[in-house]
């Protein structure tokens, strides 16, 4: 099967944002450039603003000031997939009919070579035809990323997806979007500094006063969780955590 041609993704610019949550300021001004065709963990406590900066970039919450567009200076609509905690798979569907959701809600044909090629990407060729509940948790997030990946956006947006899995199979998970997301702009959230060290070329951390830039990590993600470097990194990480936290 030939493979869509794949542009170099924009990145994501924030210009000026002020955002609240009910009362409460999370955002004043806020200025953020998330580099394009890069894996970018935003990393921070619960309650931070991470998931409500998230929405507003995804276009699903206004900001009350300023501004969010790719950094080619073109609006982010309809160029935007979106994968968060839950897979949220209909029951009634197929793993394959899951994975071409997008066309379905379009009332579009299907794309089932796309469809069976991602598959095989995730490890699931054997599973298209097989029901989200006769699946694992981790086998359900494969088809979750699959489906993510099969609409072609080239900004990804994943919020946490990876939360609610065993240690050995969100290890194995990462590995995976690390692997398959190559070539998209993403912007991951997250709570867990080993998370963002394995998977990031770029680390930012959301704190009560705001966002920072973290040090540079070493070498190229999917990263080994045991390296010695990426040990290191998660160290400083979670020092820099609690201290921005308060």
């Amino acid at each position: 099967m030939k493979l869509p041609y794949q542009p170099v993704p924009p990145g994501i610019s924030i210009r000026q944002l002020s955002l609240n949550y009910g009362q409460q300021p999370l955002f004043s001004q806020l200025d953020l450039e998330i580099a394009g065709g890069a894996f970018t963990a935003l990393l921070g406590a619960s309650g931070v603003g991470k998931s409500s900066l998230m929405r507003v970039i995804a276009g699903l919450t206004p900001p009350c000031a300023g501004q969010v567009s790719g950094s080619d200076g073109l609006p982010l609509t309809g160029r935007i997939a979106w994968m968060g905690q839950q897979d949220l798979l209909y029951p009634w569907l197929t793993v394959e009919q899951n994975v071409c959701l997008a066309s379905r809600l379009k009332g579009e044909r299907a794309d089932r070579d796309w469809a069976q090629h991602l598959l095989m990407r995730v490890g699931l060729s054997h599973s298209a035809n097989a029901r989200p509940a006769t699946l694992s948790g981790g086998m359900r997030q494969r088809a979750a990323l699959a489906r993510t990946l099969y609409t072609r956006q080239p900004v990804v947006l994943m919020d946490e997806p990876f939360s609610a899995l065993d240690a050995l199979t969100r290890a194995q998970i990462q590995t995976l979007a690390a692997e398959v997301l190559v070539g998209h702009t993403v912007l991951l959230i997250t709570h867990d500094a080993a998370e963002a060290c394995r998977l990031s070329h770029y680390v930012l951390m959301i704190g009560s006063a705001g966002i920072e830039t973290c040090p540079p990590l070493p070498g190229q993600p999917p990263r080994a969780a045991d390296d010695i470097q990426v040990l290191q990194s998660q160290a400083a990480l979670q020092k820099q955590l609690s201290r921005i936290a308060g």
